[in-house]
């Protein structure tokens, strides 16, 4: 079990926030979700953190709770006709996916920040690894 190096909340919530997690002031992606190589302000290596299938994971979970869920409960849904339904329902889940995606993988890099797991850490517990 990794234990907490750095402040766990404030690291996550300055990933969420797209900054760097170590100061909190440099931009954390360079693109929509390409991470800077290292921070402008305090020079720290972000690329270091892996962040390769979680942050899709955590969205995709996210999403189905806040979308998904409540159309099962209102049957509205269901009685309406699917030309109306289907294209809001795709739009807003789309929508919703889009805006959540960085802002999750922001705070799984800020997370792995706090914990102190980098990629070498990841490399060693692959199955390969075992090979």
């Amino acid at each position: 079990m990794a234990e907490i190096v750095h402040p766990l909340a404030r690291s996550i919530f300055r990933g969420m926030r797209h900054r760097c997690p170590s100061c909190g002031e440099g931009r954390l992606f360079w693109r929509y979700l390409k991470v800077q190589t290292r921070c402008e302000r305090c020079d720290h290596a972000l690329d270091q953190y892996p962040a390769d299938d979680g942050p899709a994971y955590v969205t995709i979970l996210l999403t189905g709770h806040l979308i998904v869920a409540p159309l099962l409960l209102f049957p509205i849904v269901w009685e309406a006709d699917a030309r109306w339904s289907a294209p809001i329902i795709l739009g807003s889940m789309t929508a919703l996916i889009l805006a959540l995606l960085p802002r999750v993988k922001g705070g799984w890099i800020g997370l792995m920040y706090a914990l102190g797991v980098n990629d070498r850490d990841a490399r060693l517990h692959t199955a390969d690894a075992a090979d």
